[in-house]
């Protein structure tokens, strides 16, 4: 017969840990949604009119958010991908289980899993000089972003690379906080899986229509 666990006991004190570490992995990851949702209206707002986007950016650089907000997300974004990290595989060994379990498994959102954690891979890197680039060039203005773009067309490639990543990682975290805190039940996955899905296409559909209003912007 197996003996309770006390309140000091290792195992119950490591349980606990994961747990708060989980905690801190979902809030980060809601605090990244909403922030690139609100990145993706404030760059989006170039559709309607460049002089718009150009007052938002000014707001934020004016009142010293960008200045300040940019290292802050860095940071989180760091932090979050620190957490998460827990439970991705980096060994070769490992990362062959889970690649023979999720073919042997079928299970739809076990590949969920998988893509969001290779997504994550390459965002962290393209994110950081995305992230980089931006800040290491203030002030934030329509014209200047579209003149990087059409004079490097690798620039136009590497956020048409990084936009549906970042987004398809997105909607799948949205997904996953959901069903993991019992925000939806299994009768909802269905419906929550369409909701997501309609969230990325959307998104994606607004990132590329933006990157495409700076490649042919004129001065």
């Amino acid at each position: 017969m197996s003996l309770p666990l006390t309140a000091n006991h290792p195992t119950l004190n490591a349980r606990r840990m994961d747990g708060v570490l989980d905690w801190a992995q979902m809030l980060t990851g809601v605090g990244l949604i909403a922030f690139m949702w609100a990145h993706m209206l404030l760059v989006g707002s170039v559709l309607l009119s460049p002089e718009i986007m150009n007052s938002i950016a000014a707001f934020f650089e004016n009142s010293g958010m960008a200045q300040v907000g940019g290292p802050l997300i860095f940071a989180l974004f760091l932090a979050h991908f620190v957490l998460a990290a827990r439970k991705i595989p980096f060994r070769l060994e490992g990362q062959k289980t889970i690649w023979e379990h999720a073919k042997l498994i079928h299970h739809a959102d076990t590949w969920l899993w998988v893509v969001q954690a290779a997504s994550a891979m390459v965002i962290l890197i393209m994110g950081a000089i995305h992230m980089w680039a931006v800040l290491s060039d203030l002030p934030i203005v329509a014209l200047k972003a579209a003149e990087t773009l059409q004079r490097n067309k690798w620039w136009l490639a590497f956020y048409l690379l990084l936009a549906p990543l970042v987004h398809v990682h997105l909607g799948i975290g949205l997904y996953r906080i959901a069903v993991k805190w019992g925000f939806a039940g299994r009768a909802e996955r269905r419906g929550l899986k369409r909701f997501a899905t309609l969230i990325v296409l959307v998104s994606v559909g607004i990132s590329v229509l933006t990157l495409f209003r700076f490649w042919f912007m004129v001065a």
